[in-house]
């Protein structure tokens, strides 16, 4: 018989049809992958989208809209610009230098410890005080008004849940866990923008209508409100408003809070941390644009029906009399903020209430767990490593999980403080805040990826006085108290005069300054210490000389280690804990690749607390940039060696062209 045909009698050319079967079974399998690739960076977006999406978003967008109109919704929108940035930019660079946290970057970018604890602490303070105060802030408000049960029972009860999940679970259940929490929070404000609009009667009702949205009482006794303190803004559907007179000026929107969304979208731990995690760059930037395409709908779902809420119920929404709007809300400021509630309750069916509740706790819960996951990395990697150089690797796990408990406990503290401050303000607290702190920050990072000529005292000096000008004007900010309407501003006028937007671009530029006369000024880094940490550098081939630098900080042991302190389990209660924690209880702790045994760290622990402290920081410092870069090394070959699809590399360009067009055409349209 020809070997060209089968013992049924079917002629085939097995050449050519196994290499035919070969190719399809290939094409298959490769086809399957990268979809895979593509379901996973989608799975990113949504889980970046919901961690920077929480309770305060959706309270405060709605109130600022209720009050003012649709201009605080394109602050979402410039910060989807930075994504851009992030994707294609800073991720690759801080990738190549095989970081986890920020600060490490900038410890491997400088080689300056200082910098690596200053910015870190700032980080610290700015989510502490800022992000986790606005969402206990609204969050227990809101849960307040719709549910209106104890507050501090009810958040002790979301702050467990939460605990637990973080505690245990880490960054990859906390991820998880966020994108079905985005898949709840986008449904429920949709449908509630659904039935906003629906009685409303549609987007040009809402135009003409808003404009007559004013409250029957205006006047008590003798006291008679001034008329801009209730009727509409006149720029209400404008997103570009006056220089001068704009709450929202457009050179501080184009300006200024670009400088703030440069940082919270390029170099915040929260969000760059799920990007780092990325299994290939086709996987991150499908991330990015997901995440670009979903901060696409804030301006629909939370500012409009914000708006909507004041044109349905006025007199509560809008309120402006004292005695009547400590009736409604308690507060004799304004109740702008409780647009959101407001609305929930009058416009949605009982059934859905429910639903728009676990859609403002799914909201809230996704924004802390991002926030005590990545507080707990920045203060485990960069405060407990320095602290304790020789920590094994289950000491830094078991140093990560205490801190978060220690975060709950701050929160749980934190709620009656928030709670007694004026919630219709804020939101424009926090714009402050990032204003004031975050500006030098930006400068830095801006310039350490950009500008391979600025060195470390040019860096630290810029930031410390660039900081210290942005806190001096944040506590003579809070000294002197919000502007209410109808009252004049107490700050004195050179201080607070200027518009906290117009104020953060001018503190951005000053530091820019600062830094590049003093680093012109002094050494310059030399570039084999820079190559893949800067732009200009980021394709070189040459292999990176860490920059060792003589460590000026000292280590404060609390306690010398000793053998089996963070061992391996040998007791029943010790196993659980291990097992609570998502620790491997079989496996025994390492110090780094070179798995130092307990004489070696002995010996190295005696050199720290011996006079020749820069070697034995120096072997240190070694054994742990060797033990946290060693997956990163393993994700820079996937990365290079990662098959991209052409029709896929041009599906993400064309995506991102799409995306870039509607945000041109949005700003265009709402100008």
């Amino acid at each position: 018989m020809d070997p060209a045909e089968s013992h049924h009698g079917v002629t085939w050319n097995q050449s050519t049809l196994g290499l035919s079967l070969h190719s399809t079974t290939d094409t298959l399998v490769m086809t399957f992958y990268l979809l895979l690739v593509v379901c996973v960076g989608l799975w990113m977006g949504i889980s970046i989208y919901s961690s920077n999406i929480g309770s305060g978003h959706y309270m405060a967008l709605a109130g600022i809209g209720a009050a003012s109109g649709i201009a605080v919704g394109a602050l979402e929108w410039n910060s989807i610009f930075m994504l851009f940035l992030l994707g294609w930019i800073f991720v690759p660079i801080y990738s190549k230098a095989e970081v986890v946290t920020l600060p490490e970057y900038l410890k491997k970018r400088f080689g300056s410890l200082r910098i690596q604890l200053f910015f870190t602490f700032i980080f610290l303070i700015v989510y502490i005080f800022s992000r986790i105060s606005m969402e206990i802030g609204f969050g227990a408000m809101f849960l307040k008004m719709v549910w209106d049960t104890d507050i501090y029972q009810t958040m002790l009860t979301v702050l467990t849940i939460i605990g637990m999940y973080t505690i245990t679970g880490g960054l990859a259940t906390v991820a998880y866990v966020e994108s079905l929490q985005a898949g709840i929070m986008i449904l429920g404000s949709a449908l509630l923008m659904g039935y906003a609009f629906y009685e409303v009667g549609g987007y040009p009702k809402l135009v003409s209508k808003y404009m007559e949205a004013i409250p029957s009482k205006t006047q008590q006794g003798n006291w008679t409100a001034q008329p801009e303190c209730y009727l509409p803004r006149q720029d209400a559907f404008h997103i570009f408003r006056s220089c001068v007179s704009g709450d929202i000026p457009w050179p501080g929107l184009i300006l200024g809070a670009t400088t703030v969304s440069l940082l919270y979208g390029c170099a915040d731990q929260v969000s760059v941390q799920r990007f780092l995690a990325g299994k290939s760059r086709l996987h991150m930037e499908g991330g990015c644009l997901l995440c670009g395409y979903l901060k696409l709908l804030p301006m629909f779902l939370m500012v409009m029906p914000g708006m909507i809420s004041r044109i349905l119920y006025p007199d509560q929404v809008a309120c402006v009399v004292p005695s009547e709007c400590q009736k409604f809300c308690g507060r004799g400021t304004g109740c702008s903020a409780l647009a959101y509630p407001v609305l929930v309750l009058g416009v949605m069916p009982h059934g859905l209430q429910g639903f728009m509740l676990s859609t403002v706790c799914a909201s809230l819960m996704s924004s802390l767990t991002s926030i005590f996951n990545s507080s707990s990395a920045l203060f485990t990697l960069n405060i407990y490593t320095w602290i304790r150089p020789t920590a094994t690797e289950k000491e830094l796990m078991i140093a990560g999980r205490f801190f978060v408990i220690i975060l709950l406990a701050v929160t749980i503290v934190w709620i009656p403080i928030i709670e007694m401050a004026p919630n219709e303000i804020l939101f424009e607290y926090m714009q402050v805040l990032k204003s004031c702190l975050t500006p030098s920050m930006t400068a830095v990072f801006l310039l350490a990826v950009f500008c391979k000529r600025v060195n470390e005292q040019g860096a630290f000096w810029g930031l410390i006085v660039g900081t210290t000008i942005g806190v001096f004007r944040l506590l003579a900010e809070f000294f002197y108290g919000p502007v209410t309407c109808g009252r004049d501003r107490q700050c004195p006028i050179f201080i607070c005069g200027l518009h906290y937007l117009y104020f953060g671009f001018c503190l951005f530029l000053v530091t820019i300054l600062i830094i590049l006369a003093i680093s012109l000024a002094t050494e310059p880094i030399p570039d084999h210490h820079l190559h893949g940490l800067c732009w200009s550098l980021r394709n070189s081939q040459q292999r990176r000389v860490a920059l060792d630098k003589e460590m000026r900080w000292k280590a404060f042991p609390s306690f010398t280690s000793q053998p089996g302190m963070f061992g391996e389990a040998h007791t029943c209660l010790w196993k659980f804990w291990d097992l609570f924690c998502g620790l491997d209880s079989q496996s025994k702790c390492k110090t780094g690749p070179e798995n130092a045994t307990e004489k070696e760290l002995e010996d190295t622990w005696k050199k720290v607390v011996s006079s020749d402290r820069s070697t034995a920081f120096e072997i240190l410092a070694r054994r742990m940039a060797a033990r946290k870069s060693e997956e990163h090394e393993d994700r820079m070959k996937d990365w290079s060696n990662e098959p991209e699809s052409l029709f896929w590399k041009r599906v993400v360009q064309a995506s991102a062209i799409l995306l870039f067009l509607i945000l041109i055409v949005a700003h265009v349209y709402f100008a």
